[in-house]
């Protein structure tokens, strides 16, 4: 599938998880939770999310095996070196500027760790 039809794709479904995860984020915090494990939550629920999503419509292809254990390991290791940079980079912004700060900048580190998650879901996890 085109780059052009997988980038439109892979946009819808990252404001889909990105608005679950960071919403999720902000109701366990707000509930008292610290903010790494609110951050892991979130990033939880919307790995649910969009691991179904993209498998079955952003990089789906024609005849090949739709999701299966190899795909969801291969998610599985990406998936968390980016929480961890995900939850080190909203707890620091939580430590030095505040938890109302971390809510604001979540969406702005979920985005930019999204451009380098693009490539890695497209080329290790889904191929």
């Amino acid at each position: 599938m085109s780059l052009l039809k997988q980038g439109p794709r892979f946009v819808l479904v990252g404001l889909a998880q990105l608005a679950l995860d960071w919403l999720v984020f902000v109701a366990t915090t707000a509930g008292g939770m610290p903010v790494a494990p609110g951050n892991l939550a979130g990033r939880v629920c919307g790995a649910l999310l969009g691991f179904w999503l993209h498998g079955r419509w952003t990089f789906a292809e024609p005849g090949q095996p739709r999701l299966g254990w190899t795909r969801l390991l291969r998610f599985a290791v990406v998936w968390l070196a980016l929480t961890a940079a995900s939850t080190l980079l909203v707890s620091v912004i939580a430590d030095s500027l505040g938890l109302s700060q971390a809510w604001l900048a979540k969406p702005l580190v979920e985005a930019a760790l999204a451009v380098v998650g693009f490539f890695l879901w497209r080329h290790a996890v889904y191929r």
